[in-house]
């Protein structure tokens, strides 16, 4: 069995010119923009006969600016399963089993990825069947109004968690007008009243599900040619129609938020920390230097860290989250707070450490370490196409491409300990903050 560090060479020998070319990815790809703007990125590489093919769709909770339609984003990630004229859903599900393909979707703030691994052999059926639902989805008000009555159960049953409860109202704390305020899922109040959205959903299909807003993302045994003559043969006709939303920007924050949450269950304390950050930019030096403070200052080899967890064993974990995001996202740190009495500690040990990275530059040694295991780790997570595809999606479905790829890891190579120092001095300040804590029943 091949190692993970074999396999690590293996990529990094075979695609030594793109490295020395300053490329990070390895793997040469072809990108090609079809006459009606679907955009197809193929990227062949050795995995004999598996292929991983995504569809993104540059569509997420962040662009549901209608009032009242909060987690239609999501919603219509499960109608996706539904089917069409043609390919009934459980006509569609029996082909898929049929040919051992696995698969899925998921939705995000910024994104609906939908996802299949399959046979090499298996390649037109797979592009058929996937250019038919995107372009012919069909389903009638009783099968809709079904599915709402589903994802409500998955929002009640999600927010049975202190961590969904949590960030549902961070969101809602840390923003007033940008649509990041609502979680993924939506609002309660608007899953609710789904059922009755049957005609407003057939428009969000027509606006968003349109060939200028998706991008193919194939990885595998592929031959770009074989590939793109299906791929025309079967989207050539999709028609235009992609109708971007007037997403409203954020205004800026003017003072520190903070908010307590009671949950009705049994939990340890929950203390979580937001700082708004920037639009995701691999260019922007201060963001990329913010997110590599978020694993220095908080992640698991942090001094802080070693602190909490380890020596005092004050918390059960300490971790940051600084996403990459279209717009204004939120740079967070998550403690789970052992005893109650702590949190307060807790919250100014993390603030003491801000303060240290803000007057005192980090360590170079550590800040090259780190930057050495992001590199590592990113290469490490292309060994297979399925993991090519699941690592490139969120990418893709921010910025359109992969040039970013290459773009951030450049600005990882150029940051200095004073860059870290600046970005912490920019971002992490009581004006930008919102603060939460949440306790369980006693």
């Amino acid at each position: 069995m091949r190692t993970r560090v074999g396999i690590l060479l293996t990529i990094l020998i075979g695609c030594g010119s793109l490295a020395m070319a300053g490329s990070i990815f390895p793997y040469k790809y072809h990108v090609e923009t079809l006459p009606n703007g679907l955009k197809v990125i193929l990227i062949p590489m050795e995995s004999p006969g598996l292929i991983s093919y995504y569809s993104v769709v540059r569509t997420g909770s962040r662009d549901e600016v209608e009032p009242g339609k909060s987690g239609f984003a999501h919603f219509f990630e499960h109608m996706m399963f539904r089917g069409t004229k043609k390919y009934p859903g459980p006509v569609r599900d029996s082909i898929i089993t049929s040919i051992g393909a696995s698969g899925n979707a998921y939705t995000s703030d910024d994104i609906t990825a939908y996802y299949l691994n399959f046979a090499k052999d298996d390649l037109e059926r797979v592009i058929e069947l996937e250019s038919d639902r995107f372009q012919n989805l069909s389903y009638e008000e009783s099968v809709f109004q079904t599915e709402a009555g589903a994802v409500y159960g998955e929002y009640r049953k999600n927010i049975t968690s202190p961590f969904a409860l949590i960030n549902e109202r961070m969101r809602d704390l840390a923003y007033d007008v940008h649509t990041y305020k609502h979680t993924t899922i939506g609002f309660e109040a608007d899953i609710k009243a789904m059922p009755q959205g049957y005609e407003y959903s057939k428009t969000f299909f027509s606006r968003f599900y349109r060939p200028e807003n998706v991008v193919l993302l194939i990885a595998g045994d592929i031959d770009v040619g074989t590939t793109m003559a299906l791929i025309k043969k079967y989207y050539g006709d999709w028609q235009k129609g992609y109708v971007p939303p007037n997403v409203t920007p954020e205004p800026p924050q003017k003072g520190e938020r903070k908010a307590e949450v009671s949950y009705p269950g049994r939990t340890l304390p929950i203390l979580t920390i937001a700082y708004k950050g920037d639009p995701f930019d691999a260019k922007n030096k201060e963001l990329v230097a913010a997110m590599l403070f978020g694993e220095l200052a908080f992640g698991s080899n942090s001094d802080l860290n070693k602190k909490l967890f380890l020596k005092e064993q004050k918390v059960q974990f300490l971790s940051p989250s600084f996403p990459m995001n279209r717009d204004q996202g939120l740079f967070q740190i998550y403690a789970m707070v052992k005893k109650v009495e702590d949190i307060e500690y807790v919250r100014d040990e993390i603030y003491r450490t801000i303060s240290e990275f803000q007057i005192k530059p980090v360590e170079e040694k550590k800040l090259n370490d780190l930057k050495r295991r992001n590199k590592y780790s990113f290469l490490l997570g292309l060994d297979a196409p399925a993991r090519v595809t699941g690592v490139l999606a969120r990418v893709v479905a921010i910025t359109g491409g992969l040039e970013a790829i290459d773009e951030l890891y450049a600005t990882y190579d150029v940051i200095t300990p004073h860059d870290i120092m600046t970005a912490a001095q920019k971002y992490f300040v009581p004006e930008r903050r919102s603060v939460i804590v949440l306790k369980g029943a006693q």
